[in-house]
């Protein structure tokens, strides 16, 4: 069992070629909120099954929509599963916020391209969370799912861990029907679906569902959709330039935006909060725009005061003679949007300079379940390119979006022992005294929910070993001068 090569995000594809494909990385994979859940399947057996298989006319189709991939981005694709190197949590651990679940090192591309499927993993999860730990609320969970691969899903995870499954009703029709009326409402907010794009496919529990949710979008008029595999089926357009693993390779702004621009013909969307918004992300961006004037390049927001950057970076561009274009994305609705078109309209922006992204709004919001990917926070971010580990800053605040550098793993306290819960090591660092390394343990015979629920939540505090520590100190250092 695979995955199709093109089921991935586009600005994997315009990432990977503007940057090192065949370069060892190091992603990891992390809820960052929704207290303690159960891993029910052991992650090695369960990467194996969404490895990239290549179908008849990929990379004819990546050329024709503006993603040309060279022949090193081609030999990561084609690497054997062994190049892949897992440290995952054992088969029904229990973790808890900011614990490190499980990393992949492997070749940048090929780790990168895994983000968006290994990110639908959080809804079995929460299946398995639900099931164990509030089997009253089960049913209404999972008791109205969007297709049958995603029961099958619900099937499986229950028989796994011993939960017997309550009824289950599959409505497509009624999913697709409801994300259409989404996208009309938010097309009525903007004045046109033109204006509008999807980003939900890391939001969908599969495939199939995200299919449908597409779906939805094309019977409302929207045509463009960073899920590649998505847009070759249904005839829409594949979207997407740069995320924060492109900046954090790069290791500064300036150097990030210069390889997308050098590198690739098209125009660029800058992203602005890796390092700061206002005082690294806007200024460079814009002093590349001012070298490449009508290239209709754009800026994207993502943490932190959306508002207030948005209202600086107006201000910037027209003093520097500048008309970039505004993504605005993320955790996007309705509400947000109308906010956003009354501020275009008090600054003075055309619609065409102003463009709205939306991924769980649409696709997981509307598919009857309270078991999104939003509830935990699920991320999987890069932690390491080559032999320097990396973060992600952002703007927000208490750095809720900040990123464990290296190569994570989780040291869990032992009974009766004293101090943090849990705490972030490195690979090969010395495990603390009282504690126990958890990534790497063998399978348990049943998830040890009681001992850890036996843990009061205001004690369930995660620490960052000495070596972690270390490399956060460093990398703030380093931001900071």
């Amino acid at each position: 069992m695979t995955a199709p090569l093109l089921a991935t995000d586009g600005y994997k594809f315009s990432m990977a070629e503007a940057g090192w494909p065949l370069r060892r990385e190091t992603f990891s994979y992390t809820h960052r909120k929704g207290g303690l859940q159960v891993l029910p399947f052991d992650v090695q057996a369960e990467l194996a099954k969404v490895l990239p298989a290549e179908e008849p006319g990929d990379w004819g189709y990546l050329a024709a929509n503006e993603y040309e991939m060279g022949s090193g981005y081609r030999a990561a694709m084609r690497a054997p599963a062994q190049r892949l190197v897992v440290h995952a949590l054992p088969r029904f651990a229990v973790f808890s916020d900011r614990e490190p679940v499980f990393s992949v090192t492997g070749p940048s591309a090929l780790v990168s391209w895994l983000e968006p499927l290994l990110l639908q993993w959080s809804y079995r999860i929460q299946v398995a969370t639900t099931a164990l730990r509030e089997p009253s609320a089960l049913a209404g969970a999972v008791g109205v799912v969007t297709c049958e691969a995603q029961r099958q899903l619900v099937l499986e995870t229950l028989d796994a861990v011993g939960v017997k499954a309550p009824a289950i009703e599959v409505q497509s029709e009624a999913y697709v029907a409801r994300v259409k009326a989404r996208v009309e409402e938010l097309s009525a907010i903007v004045g046109s679906p033109g204006r509008l794009f999807e980003v939900g496919l890391r939001a969908a529990s599969c495939l199939e569902q995200h299919l449908l949710a597409l779906e939805g979008c094309r019977q409302a008029g929207l045509t463009r959709t960073s899920h590649v595999w998505g847009a070759r089926r249904l005839g829409l357009v594949p979207v997407g330039t740069m995320g924060h693993e492109h900046v954090q390779r790069f290791g500064s702004d300036d150097a990030a935006f210069r390889a997308m621009v050098d590198r690739r013909p098209q125009r660029s969307s800058f992203l602005l909060d890796t390092f700061d918004t206002i005082s690294s992300g806007l200024p460079t961006a814009f002093a590349i725009m001012k070298e490449r004037p009508g290239e209709r390049d754009s800026i994207r927001y993502d943490s932190g005061d959306k508002e207030a950057q948005y209202r600086h970076a107006v201000q910037l561009a027209r003093s520097m003679g500048l008309d970039p274009v505004h993504i605005l994305e993320d955790g996007f609705d309705a509400e947000q949007t109308r906010r956003f078109e009354a501020l275009r309209i008090e600054v003075g922006l055309k619609p065409t300079d102003q463009v709205y992204g939306y991924g769980g709004y649409l696709v997981a919001q509307t598919a009857g379940t309270p078991l999104t990917r939003d509830r935990v926070a699920a991320v999987y971010k890069l932690t390491q390119s080559g032999p320097k580990p990396t973060m992600k800053f952002g703007n927000e605040a208490g750095g809720g979006k900040q990123s464990v550098p290296g190569r994570p793993v989780l040291f869990r306290r032992r009974a009766g022992a004293s101090g943090p819960f849990g705490v972030v090591g490195q690979e090969g660092e010395a495990v603390p005294d009282g504690y126990e390394l958890l990534t790497g343990a063998p399978a348990f015979s049943h998830p040890p929910l009681a001992e850890a629920q036996a843990v009061a939540p205001a004690e369930r505090v995660l620490a960052h070993s000495k070596a972690t520590q270390a490399l956060v100190n460093e990398l703030t250092r380093w931001r900071s001068s």
